[in-house]
């Protein structure tokens, strides 16, 4: 049914591979590379030094003093101290090499959403995380298209004009005046202001709402409620008018191939245009998983504030086939918050997505971590739960 990982060891294990990727960046900025891997290293240096460190600290928390006997295997030499040989150094650099070129190989050329939100959004050194990995994806050849959400910063303007916040069954109830909000915040506040992070870093990105180029056809949605005693009675069910709250109906992904074949990153506010020509706000994880299909992605990344899809004991579950997320479904194991993600996730891999991942937005180069080492740091869904 997946296979269980104690939050312990996948803490180890993720920030293990976090470190292995700072041993990558040195290794490949010392010895002969493919040109493009350049300008890879110079933008993640930093990086991976900064996340090297809150792995140290993290993985001595929890291990204990005896952890520093392994510190050499990893570490730079301090001055006049010999912590390890050259020949362990270079066996080090082999090993990452090892695990990450493959990768790299599998999905040069590739698609990759991924939908960006949480405490990735918030956290000044998740943000720059989150984008130095972005133009990492880019500079070794994939493609990644990058659609967030932004509630909390629509919810904070809201309360400022005074105008109260009403949700639905986890939606929010979204009138003309409200959608107004929506659309300056997503489209214009919270979008340009990941464009910027990105091209910041060395990336080339590209603001976008659904609108632009026609590229999000929306249909209003309507909420239908039916009690059992209605029911029970013939009675008609009551539909609940969400206002601007809308569905995907089609997506043109025109706007977006063009961008990515002149090497800029699509960044996408979930926002789409209805034939009647309103403006609709939509769920971001809906657009991500919608656009991932459409573009005939290889995988589709959902960003969250957990560890991933966890089993009653709370171990993490790291890799989920189709069949396994069901019968979690209706036992009960899936539940609550965790379930739109879910059914977005399967939707797009039952539609040929090759691999939909819940991943920790909290843990730093998460996306890094997910693609590019065996360990991973999140749930894998797919087709066989391989």
């Amino acid at each position: 049914m997946g296979v269980g990982l104690s939050f312990r060891d996948a803490v180890d294990t993720s920030l293990y591979a976090l470190a292995k990727a700072s041993v990558l960046s040195t290794a490949l900025k010392d010895n002969p590379i493919p040109t493009f891997l350049h300008g890879v290293i110079e933008n993640l240096r930093s990086s991976f030094v900064i996340a090297f460190r809150t792995w140290f600290k993290a993985r001595a928390a929890l291990r204990g003093p005896f952890f520093l006997g392994i510190v050499p295997a990893i570490s730079v030499r301090d001055r006049g101290s010999a912590l390890v040989s050259d020949n362990d150094r270079a066996l080090d650099f082999a090993r990452v090499l090892t695990e990450a070129l493959p990768y790299i190989q599998r999905f040069h050329g590739k698609t990759i959403v991924i939908k960006y939100g949480g405490n990735a959004m918030v956290d000044s050194e998740l943000k720059r995380a989150f984008a130095r990995d972005v133009v990492l994806l880019k500079l070794v050849g994939i493609n990644p298209v990058i659609v967030h959400g932004g509630g909390p910063q629509i919810s904070r303007l809201l309360d400022r004009i005074g105008k109260k916040s009403e949700f639905i069954d986890g939606m929010r109830v979204t009138d003309q005046e409200t959608m107004d909000v929506v659309e300056m915040v997503l489209g214009g506040l919270v979008n340009k202001d990941i464009v910027n992070l990105i091209n910041s870093h060395g990336g080339r990105a590209v603001g976008l709402s659904g609108k632009d180029g026609g590229m999000i056809r929306a249909r209003r949605m309507t909420l239908e409620r039916c009690d059992p005693e209605a029911r029970a009675e013939a009675k008609a069910s009551e539909i609940i008018d969400l206002g601007h709250v809308g569905e995907v109906e089609k997506v043109d992904p025109e706007v977006v191939k063009t961008l990515d074949e002149q090497r800029f990153i699509p960044v996408i506010a979930p926002i789409g245009v209805g034939e009647d020509g309103h403006t609709y706000n939509i769920n971001a994880d809906t657009v991500a998983g919608k656009l991932a299909i459409t573009l005939n992605a290889e995988k589709l990344m959902l960003l969250t504030n957990t560890a991933g899809v966890l089993d009653p004991s709370g171990a993490l579950l790291t890799g989920l086939s189709a069949a396994d997320v069901e019968a979690y479904v209706a036992d009960g194991t899936i539940s609550g918050g965790m379930l739109p993600k879910i059914r977005c996730a399967l939707d797009a891999v039952n539609s040929g997505v090759r691999g939909a991942h819940i991943i920790d937005g909290r843990a730093p180069h998460a996306v890094l971590l997910e693609i590019f080492t065996d360990s991973g740091i999140g749930t894998l869904i797919n087709r066989s739960g391989g």
